[in-house]
């Protein structure tokens, strides 16, 4: 029987990638929220991969929403496997100009988001005490970044949320760890060709990241090779962060 991975905000991006390649070893449950077009295109690419996929609209900062969409999976596969909280955000500026209501909206998605997920599907994985949560956080969450501090911040609370959670949950046999990516080339790097090339030959490797470069190593957290492996960080940023 194959194993189901649910993955957040999985219509663009790194979530794409990563459903891509699990989908020739694992059922994908598509969340999105907004991009309903993106999401129904993967979907037919996922099938096509052999993978009995689903996509299911959801706003991962309402818990309502997501208690429903846990409950149509377990309805339709039986079980949840695999957990991937890749919804996130960002904005880049000031900290001084931040409004209240963006910081807020930053942490419940980002936080919140990760929160809600993970805690809807735990009872389940706890039950059959197996599964396999990975967390989306950012080198900037390790490191910080001028200009994104809430987002930094966020993400650095997914790292505390992750090394907490492996330890709570470890007995249940369950594992939790973090991708931490660096620079990826995705709708969130918003940069000109100048400010890249700047980027560029601050990176060791030479290059800005690729999606399968994140979800390669996602691919690895879930595959059995990494059954011993939990509470971790893997920094993915061709050693811009060290």
């Amino acid at each position: 029987m194959r194993k189901t991975v649910l993955i957040t905000g999985a219509s663009r991006g790194i979530g794409r990638q990563c459903a891509l390649d699990l989908s020739f070893d694992y059922d994908v449950i598509i969340n999105y929220n907004n991009s309903e077009k993106e999401a129904k295109e993967l979907l037919g690419l996922l099938k096509a991969n052999g993978s009995n996929s689903i996509m299911i609209k959801a706003d991962v900062s309402d818990r309502r929403q997501v208690d429903d969409m846990v409950e149509k999976i377990i309805s339709y596969y039986g079980r949840i496997d695999a957990l991937i909280n890749n919804a996130g955000i960002a904005r880049q500026e000031l900290f001084c100009d931040v409004k209240s209501e963006d910081l807020k909206r930053m942490t419940d998605i980002n936080l919140g988001g990760t929160f809600n997920c993970t805690q809807a599907v735990l009872k389940e994985m706890i039950n059959k005490k197996c599964g396999k949560i990975i967390n989306m956080s950012s080198v900037w969450g390790i490191t910080g970044a001028s200009c994104e501090v809430v987002y930094s911040a966020t993400k650095a609370a997914i790292i505390g949320f992750t090394k907490a959670l492996a330890k709570e949950v470890s007995l249940s046999g369950i594992t939790v760890n973090a991708v931490a990516p660096g620079v990826i080339d995705t709708d969130m790097c918003k940069f000109d060709e100048e400010t890249l090339e700047g980027i560029r030959e601050e990176i060791p490797l030479g290059r800005i990241g690729d999606t399968k470069d994140v979800s390669g190593v996602v691919k690895f957290l879930l595959s059995e090779a990494a059954s011993y492996i939990t509470g971790q960080v893997i920094n993915v940023s061709g050693g811009f962060v060290v």
